[in-house]
């Protein structure tokens, strides 16, 4: 087993996960507690404050994102109304029975589907997932092993989580998919990450 003798870059220092796209590591940026929106850091790989959560509701899980991942026209093509994808790793939502109340971690994450949310015209994929081998939850294989309120709530999450007051929700928030859609956008944003980074970092594109 291989080990850092430094603080790899959480994006493009950690691996997606041996067994993605079934299991795939999830770097955790927010947590249920958070009432500020925290991104990593594209330079540096440290959390900064990318801004306060515009409304009153908190995240419904923990959040982050796969490492190696990218959105890109990869990621956009599974979504016609999508021009192009986001330009940032793909997201990730970890659900878990007791509570992930730290950022900053990396945690194992089985994959049960997700959803496609568009920015401004451009894809930005939500995958879902559930703690891999939680007591409760681990044994579900798709999105209809977790209560229907709960997927709703993170759905509602993300439509309005960028919502001024008083005003439209930005984003277009898509119909679900399961496990075998969501392997299939992250083995693309894998791709997309190859085909973007792995000039830059001396390895040979996928």
């Amino acid at each position: 087993m291989k080990s850092y003798r430094w603080r790899p870059h959480p994006w493009h220092g950690l691996e997606p996960g041996e067994d993605a796209p079934k299991v795939v590591n999830a770097y955790i940026e927010i947590t249920p507690f958070d009432s500020m929106k925290y991104e990593i850091d594209k330079v540096t790989g440290y959390l900064r404050i990318d801004r306060p959560q515009s409304g009153s509701s908190l995240p419904p899980c923990a959040y982050g994102f796969v490492p190696r991942t990218y959105c890109g026209d990869g990621v956009a093509k599974f979504e016609e109304d999508a021009r192009e994808g986001d330009g940032d790793p793909l997201d990730i939502c970890v659900i878990s029975e007791l509570p992930i109340n730290r950022a900053e971690i990396v945690v194992s994450a089985k994959v049960l589907g997700g959803f496609c949310m568009i920015d401004g015209g451009k894809a930005d994929d939500k995958i879902i997932a559930v703690l891999d081998n939680d007591a409760i939850w681990g044994k579900a294989t798709n999105l209809k092993g977790l209560p229907s309120d709960l997927v709703a709530r993170i759905q509602h999450y993300f439509s309005t989580y960028k919502t001024p007051y008083n005003a439209p929700a930005p984003d277009i928030v898509k119909d679900l998919y399961g496990p075998r859609q969501a392997h299939r956008v992250i083995r693309a944003a894998m791709e997309d990450y190859a085909g973007r980074y792995a000039a830059e970092n001396g390895e040979e594109s996928v």
